[in-house]
């Protein structure tokens, strides 16, 4: 039995050593060497500049911002669509899927095409003698591509979450004589903890680590931690710093994680009628 599941195991095994293992202790060896293989410190001390500091603090701002308002937007929703009938509950939620079959550059750049100062929107406003919004290359523009980009990945675990709770539970906390908020509060979202860590965590992280939703709605005015380290391997050709940078970025990520791990006690904990 041991042995079968290891051979069954084998692929995985295999797929994660390539593709996660070996990449982190590239980075890991080349952030924490020089060009000739010594040890040092100075390629994470790099993320110590003004300019990268800068980046870094807009990065973590922006992702903050567009966590929260995910949140705030797909919890309501969620809440929606659990009450909805069973077919225009998949109607909708088919809504929200269908862009995430499109490739993830498009949908960016359909944005960059909605937020030009020649783009669409600005057309419509133009046509109706209004006046023209300035919202490309501006922090602005990257929230609001991260938000369209990454909701969908806020809203299925929270409506995942809703879907899973005993509707015995909820009538039971009306009959203790708890009203619409006390139910929600110490009942309904207490149960959902686990889907919001799960969806806090499913945005923040890619939105803190990209670099193409601001390279095309930030242009070169507006740089993000990712392009910064983006720029070191693509366009420096310096490994070691792009490497070192990459470490103190996940120092932030890890960090990050276990703040959102230590308040996921689990489907039940926390409800207190």
């Amino acid at each position: 039995m041991k042995r079968r599941n290891l051979l069954l195991s084998g692929p995985y095994l295999i797929w994660t050593a390539a593709f996660i293992i070996i990449p982190l202790l590239m980075i890991v060896y080349y952030g924490l060497t020089d060009s000739t293989g010594a040890f040092t410190w100075s390629n994470v001390a790099q993320m110590g500049t003004p300019e990268r500091m800068k980046a870094l603090w807009l990065s973590l701002l922006l992702s903050l911002l567009a966590t929260a308002i995910c949140l705030l937007m797909a919890y309501p929703l969620a809440l929606i669509l659990t009450n909805m009938k069973i077919g225009a509950t998949g109607f909708i939620v088919t809504i929200f899927i269908i862009p995430m079959w499109m490739n993830s550059l498009l949908r960016i750049l359909a944005w960059q095409t909605l937020l030009e100062r020649n783009g669409v929107i600005n057309q419509i406003l133009g046509a109706l003698h209004l006046p023209k919004l300035y919202l490309i290359n501006t922090p602005y523009a990257i929230a609001l591509g991260m938000i369209y980009d990454f909701l969908p990945f806020m809203l299925l675990p929270i409506y995942n979450a809703l879907e899973k709770i005993d509707q015995n539970v909820v009538n039971a906390a009306y009959d203790l004589g708890a009203n619409r908020f006390q139910t929600f509060w110490k009942v309904i979202f207490p149960l959902t903890i686990p889907g919001v860590i799960s969806g806090i965590t499913m945005v923040f992280v890619p939105a803190l680590t990209t670099f193409v939703i601001s390279d095309f709605l930030g242009g070169s005015k507006v740089l993000l931690i990712g392009n910064v380290i983006e720029q070191q391997f693509t366009q420096v050709g310096d490994w070691n710093v792009g490497s070192g940078l990459s470490l103190v970025l996940m120092i932030f990520i890890l960090i990050s994680m276990a703040v959102m791990q230590h308040y996921d006690k689990g489907d039940a904990e926390g409800v207190v009628l």
